[in-house]
């Protein structure tokens, strides 16, 4: 067997090489032939010749057999799925605990709230007796001996003192809304529990007066400058009664953080949003444009005293809270406080000059009701918002600079 095969192999080779030569004869048998033809038979040939290299690479890449894809062993895919299997028991543990800590924050919770519902009627209670003990004291003062009268005003000093107290403790606990967020917000808890949460937002607050405020600057100078339309002049006042409207909501929530803000301060400017909505309602006419100009030319003006306000105040109010004189929720205003008395009195002939302009608007605004051609309801209902913000700036910043100097006379008096 072993001979026969060595024959049969020494056969095949004998073959495959005469076959081989045979091939190479007939190839230089062509080449010879091929180049006694002509050159343009010679070009044709070696054109079929490339064809057919073409067509036989082509049958080779297509008898090519393809690769298989590779998957990975048995080892490898029972690997990966142990893998998944702790993964999801580690998922499994850390969702146990998750869980765990959500009932306790609930129960927690639900603890908080009542401890802040028997602290609210705790304080609620204190305070009746508080008032209730101080109008007794008021009743005995009259009549009772001086060391009697002394140790009654220090009782009462003291319940002022406890008053406070209670405002700073009250600034904490969750509180009913007032009317005007009630209408807005209705009954959602707006008390922030945290001092950062409450300086953060009372910073936002800050901030948010001070973009609009060089907003409505820049809209108003271009309004009374660069252009003269309805439209823009619209847009104005939508901006100004959105302004008003989301400062009033804002200064509302401050309040119920804990914010000392002056009743006047808060209230003029729902005024302001009023005087706003009117102007954005009042047709173009000859009485519109009587009062544009002069319009847009106080509200640039009180545009940049109310950024003089913000610039100045700011830096006020953070030497005071740096000393401990101020409080952390105190805000800037549109007018003027007796805390600015040190270092902003400079501010006041602006404010004066501005609160001159109201009258002066209001003024304006009244004579062009005897106009024959005044027909718009909105003269008036303009004119009326204008004299009251007058009365109410004027006389409150006198009223605070009458006190600043009533108090400086008691201390020189005293020393």
């Amino acid at each position: 067997m072993a001979w026969h095969s060595i024959a049969w192999h020494g056969m095949a080779r004998d073959g495959m090489a005469r076959h081989s030569m045979a091939w190479h004869g007939m190839a230089w048998h062509s080449i010879a032939r091929h180049s006694t033809e002509p050159p343009r038979a010679v070009s044709a040939s070696r054109g079929r010749a490339r064809k057919q290299q073409r067509s036989a690479g082509a049958v080779r890449r297509l008898l090519r057999p393809s690769v298989p894809p590779s998957f990975p062993p048995a080892a490898t895919a029972m690997a990966s799925v142990a893998e998944c299997l702790r993964e999801w028991e580690e998922l499994q543990d850390g969702f146990q605990r998750i869980q765990d800590n959500h009932k306790l924050y609930k129960q927690k919770l639900e603890e908080l709230t009542k401890l802040q519902d028997g602290i609210s009627s705790c304080i609620t209670r204190q305070k009746k007796r508080l008032k209730e003990l101080s109008l007794s004291l008021k009743k005995c003062k009259t009549h009772v001996s001086p060391e009697q009268r002394e140790s009654i005003q220090e009782i009462q000093s003291l319940i002022k003192e406890r008053q406070n107290v209670f405002f700073e403790m009250e600034a904490y606990l969750p509180k009913k809304n007032g009317l005007y967020l009630s209408l807005v917000l209705g009954n959602v808890n707006v008390t922030l529990l945290s001092k950062q949460a409450k300086f953060a937002y009372k910073d936002e607050y800050e901030k948010f007066k001070l973009y609009l405020t060089i907003i409505l600057l820049i809209v108003s100078f271009s309004c009374r400058f660069l252009l003269n339309s309805r439209v823009t002049d619209s847009a104005f006042n939508f901006l100004l009664v959105w302004y008003y409207c989301t400062l009033t909501i804002r200064e509302s929530i401050l309040i119920n953080n804990g914010s000392k803000i002056k009743g006047w301060w808060v209230f003029h400017h729902y005024i302001s949003t009023f005087l706003s909505g009117v102007m954005l309602t009042w047709p173009d006419g000859l009485m519109y444009q009587m009062f544009r100009n002069q319009f847009l030319s106080f509200s640039m003006y009180q545009s940049f005293v109310q950024f003089l306000q913000y610039y100045y105040q700011s830096g006020c109010l953070y030497r005071l809270r740096a000393l401990g004189e101020r409080h952390n929720m105190d805000l800037t205003v549109e007018g003027f406080q007796s805390w600015m008395w040190r270092g902003l009195t400079f501010l006041l002939p602006f404010l004066f000059f501005g609160q001159f302009w109201q009258l002066y608007n209001a003024v304006t605004l009244f004579r062009m009701l005897q106009h024959p051609e005044c027909k718009e309801w909105q003269v008036l209902m303009c004119g009326l918002p204008f004299f009251v913000l007058f009365l109410g700036n004027f006389f409150t910043t006198l009223r605070v600079v009458h006190q600043k100097f009533q108090n400086q006379s008691k201390d020189t008096k005293r020393n």
